[in-house]
């Protein structure tokens, strides 16, 4: 993964175990530790705390005017089957 903007250099603390964890999985894979770090705070971020958008928090909006009066469509299904009969 190439990165295009500036990266801010940290220190954490992790438990050995885990750090090793990282290591051998980034060996594994031909990746660099701090690169599976970086990807694992992205996806925490995106998961955890980046506010997803609902359904329930969209606004209605106009689509425009009426077109046809959908009172004198007929049955949507017969529609949907191609039956033109209404």
């Amino acid at each position: 993964m190439h990165y295009n903007v500036c990266m801010k250099p940290i220190t954490i603390n992790v438990s050995e175990r885990v750090y090793r964890q990282f290591q051998a999985y980034a060996r594994a894979h031909e990746r660099s530790t701090s690169e599976l770090i970086r990807e694992a705070m992205q996806s925490y971020l995106s998961h955890n705390l980046q506010r997803r958008t609902s359904l329930q928090d969209l606004k209605p909006f106009s689509l425009g005017r009426v077109l046809r009066d959908p009172s004198t469509r007929g049955d949507l299904l017969e529609e949907m089957a191609g039956d033109h009969r209404a």
